[in-house]
């Protein structure tokens, strides 16, 4: 049985930083493109970052390009996000997502697993 979990969220003043973490279970995350998105409120949800299996290439959405960083740790099985100079804008519920099949992909669709996500709030 395949589960992603997500943890590190929480309230963070504008300016701040945040790492979330994406523990998997059930696959190896060397064997997916692992990516990131978010979930505003009444909004759909958003690619945020990608890495691929190799975790050579990372893909950033323009809005996070510069603040936040996507690595991943194969011997703890984790895939990380993290989040710098978090803007009021960055507030949403964040996911982890694993691809079984493409090289990586910036659409839903792409993604054969799901985390629950966790909630990420910047205060201005």
């Amino acid at each position: 049985q395949v589960q992603l979990v997500e943890s590190g969220g929480g309230l963070v003043q504008a300016g701040g930083s945040l790492r979330l973490s994406c523990a998997a279970s059930g696959l190896t995350v060397s064997n997916y493109a692992m990516g990131w998105f978010r979930q505003a409120p009444g909004k759909e949800r958003d690619f945020v970052a990608v890495v691929t299996r190799t975790g050579r290439v990372t893909v950033y959405a323009d809005s996070v390009k510069g603040r936040f960083t996507i690595s991943r740790d194969d011997g703890k099985n984790m895939v990380y996000l993290s989040m710098n100079s978090l803007k009021p804008e960055d507030t949403a519920v964040y996911y982890c997502a694993a691809d079984a099949t493409t090289l990586y992909s910036m659409r839903e669709s792409g993604y054969d697993y799901w985390g629950q996500g966790t909630q990420v709030t910047v205060s201005s």
